[in-house]
């Protein structure tokens, strides 16, 4: 089999990288569920540098394994993307190489000594994580995509507590207040980068977000004090991207609220499953209330770490 070709990616081959990670969601969790317009999304993301920090490998005029590199840290933080179909492992470790040495000259660019470099896959993947372990990558955190069956006459918005309110995010206020809400609710989680208000936005990816599906709830003793973002543009099902509550006001039944009301609205929209993803370390008991809402696991995502000096 000849050497695989390694170049970087083009907006053009949009289309090319979606039909390959169709094909690996397939091999991981049995049905494609990657939309075009995520990919797209990824390859328009702001200071990503397609010419040195993306790679796509084509064997034979097939494309068999893609990545891509991104610095949302400004520091020694780097994230990267790897795929590769089975059978094809040498051109994965080739694509591999290449991530690793340019994670490394970007936290250097940055002033950094060292680069972080961490990566999502499967929980069973298409590729061979012994190549990950011979250089180093270890395991530090598993999340789980739970999902729900979705039914309209069984999913009705609830309606608030006394003393309780939801209200949708209908202003530029309203938007710039869900920030606020987000960096002090995920302060405390896991891989969390504090953003500003510009930088979020492109990192939910704004301009393709339908922001009727996001909602701000609080109480009158807290004021605003939990949010929830949704979005209905992915073929597979509705999808939460992301439920937050302040510290000082959880226990109080504003996840769950926001929960059963993005259900509702999904489900009177036409979608018969909704899903999201949950680290499952989650200090705040995530896991326990999407479990009590009727979400089960769909499948599990690893986060790969290494630290290259």
């Amino acid at each position: 089999m000849p050497a695989a070709f390694l170049r970087p990616v083009t907006l053009e081959d949009a289309a090319a990288v979606t039909a390959l990670l169709n094909e690996i969601d397939v091999l991981e969790i049995g049905r494609p569920e990657t939309d075009q317009h995520t990919v797209e999304a990824d390859l328009k993301r702001p200071g990503t540098d397609l010419a040195n920090g993306s790679w796509i490998a084509v064997e034979d005029g097939r494309p068999v394994a893609y990545g891509l590199l991104w610095d949302d840290s400004g520091g020694e933080r780097v994230d990267i993307d790897h795929y590769v179909l089975p059978g094809h492992q040498p051109a994965g470790l080739r694509l591999l190489a290449a991530m690793e040495a340019r994670a490394l000259a970007t936290a250097r660019g940055n002033g950094a000594g060292r680069a972080v470099v961490r990566l999502h896959l499967n929980a069973a993947p298409t590729t061979d994580t012994a190549l990950l372990t011979a250089r180093g990558w270890r395991t530090v955190r598993r999340y789980h995509v739970p999902h729900r069956p979705l039914d309209p006459a069984r999913d009705h918005a609830p309606e608030p507590p006394p003393g309780v309110r939801l209200r949708a995010c209908a202003t530029e206020a309203d938007r710039v207040r869900v920030h606020e809400l987000y960096q002090a609710s995920f302060a405390e989680h896991f891989g969390f980068q504090p953003r500003g208000y510009r930088q979020w936005l492109d990192a939910v990816d704004a301009e393709r977000l339908d922001w009727s599906l996001a909602w701000i709830a609080g109480t009158d003793e807290t004021g605003d004090a939990g949010f929830l973002i949704a979005r209905d543009d992915r073929a597979a099902m509705g999808w939460i991207r992301n439920v937050g509550v302040l510290p000082e006001a959880r226990g109080r039944g504003l996840g769950g609220l926001l929960l059963r009301h993005a259900f509702a609205r999904f489900a009177a929209g036409g979608r018969d499953t909704v899903g999201l993803g949950v680290d499952t370390a989650n200090a705040t008991g995530a896991p326990r209330l999407y479990g009590r809402h009727g979400m089960t696991l769909h499948y599990a995502v690893d986060t790969w770490e290494t630290v290259l000096t």
